[in-house]
């Protein structure tokens, strides 16, 4: 007899992405396929190319590509850069080492800032390297807002501030991939010249969506790039949604989903949104440092409201521990990457999650710790639940006052 593969309840996709879709956006997502050069879709697109600006809090256009977040990097790169072009990053972990291996294959020069992977971009140096750079011949640079595979954010406000400081024309290029609909992004304001993101994380949307806002500087640059592009043409982009269309077939189903999950987010409220993954990410740091385990992110001033990274104690390997939670708890964790591979697990704690969520994927990791033999001490979840409560007590109290 065959044993049943059925785990009764609900999953807990903890991952930083992709996270849950909620059901409102899978309904509609599942709506009937549409003429993608029809006066229907038309009307669906251009609203969604309009609305989608607000949540980069820019006014300039958002371009939107069926892809990862992968096809964005590649997109900003080759529509505003030039072989033999120095770009500057900093390995702040796995996909900031990724993008720069991205660009070595299209012919770029990266200059990589080195990290041990525990905190953000260190503003203040960016702008020493930049000040440095006399000829400037660094012509952009590029890091990534939250570092899904650390669990530490980088402040583009300050990073902004030091190019200024600096006097340098390089362009600033920020990958918001985990951070879109997560945390503050203020493209215009912040003098974002392209910023990336996909649509599986923050924007409750399955993987599928990749996002690139450009300003009027990285539009002027893309007149002179010299880099080769087709599929990832901003101007053919650009050309097309001027009338709601595409050059190629677009994503049909997933941008009703967009919009769908737009009008969630501007429901909530982008401050709200970015609110609840401050107080998510809070009550998750609690339960770890209760449990005496370690924060992979050294800076409290870099905590991640997307993505905690717990390290486990030498002598066990992560990997080994989020099998079992798998196994006995139906809960998936995110794995460790690159340098911290088998060091680390991840909880997500972003999109659409709550409260609720977060204390039933703290219970299934706390129980998983005690099977899986890992040093800890009881009470991770009752930090989480003490912390969620003082919160509703403080916002009972200000309603009332």
């Amino acid at each position: 007899m065959s044993q049943s593969s059925y785990h009764a309840g609900r999953h807990f996709l903890q991952i930083p992405g992709p996270s849950p879709v909620p059901d409102r956006v899978q309904r509609a997502i599942a709506k009937p396929i549409l003429d993608h050069r029809g006066p229907e879709f038309q009307e669906l697109s251009k609203g969604v190319l309009d609305k989608v600006k607000g949540v980069f809090k820019t006014n300039n256009p958002v371009i939107i590509f069926p892809s990862s977040g992968t096809g964005a990097w590649e997109a900003a790169l080759v529509n505003t850069l030039s072989p033999g072009d120095h770009v500057l990053m900093v390995e702040t972990g796995q996909f900031a080492t990724l993008w720069k291996s991205m660009s070595e294959k299209l012919g770029l020069v990266p200059e990589f800032i080195t990290t041990d992977w525990r905190s953000g971009v260190d503003a203040g140096v960016v702008g020493e390297r930049l000040k440095a750079d006399t000829g400037h011949k660094i012509k952009a640079v590029c890091v990534v807002h939250n570092e899904t595979a650390t669990g530490c954010r980088s402040h583009i406000d300050q990073v902004r501030e030091a190019m200024d400081s600096a006097s340098h024309p390089a362009l600033l290029m920020v990958d918001t991939i985990s951070s879109l609909a997560v945390m503050d992004l203020r493209h215009d304001e912040w003098g974002v010249d392209v910023t990336i993101s996909g649509s599986q994380k923050g924007l409750m949307l399955p993987p599928g969506l990749s996002f690139t806002a450009v300003s009027d500087k990285a539009l002027e640059a893309s007149k002179t790039a010299k880099l080769p592009k087709a599929y990832w043409s901003w101007a053919d982009m650009l050309a097309n949604n001027s009338n709601g269309f595409y050059p190629y077939t677009p994503a049909t189903g997933l941008l009703y989903g967009l919009d769908v999950a737009i009008d969630m987010l501007n429901e909530e409220g982008l401050d709200n949104v970015f609110s609840r993954h401050e107080r998510l990410a809070e009550a998750t740091r609690r339960a770890v440092n209760a449990w005496g385990l370690e924060v992979l992110c050294a800076k409290p001033s870099d905590y991640s409201p997307a993505v905690t990274a717990v390290l486990v104690p030498d002598g066990h390997n992560a990997d080994a521990f989020r099998k079992l939670a798998l196994e006995r708890f139906n809960i998936s964790l995110g794995t460790g990457l690159g340098k911290v591979a088998g060091k680390v697990f991840r909880i997500g704690h972003l999109g659409d999650t709550n409260e609720l969520t977060i204390i039933g994927a703290l219970a299934g990791v706390e129980m998983a710790l005690g099977l899986a033999g890992i040093p800890h001490r009881k009470g991770g979840v009752a930090a989480a639940m003490d912390y969620f409560a003082d919160v509703g007590r403080q916002a009972a109290a200000a309603a009332a006052a």
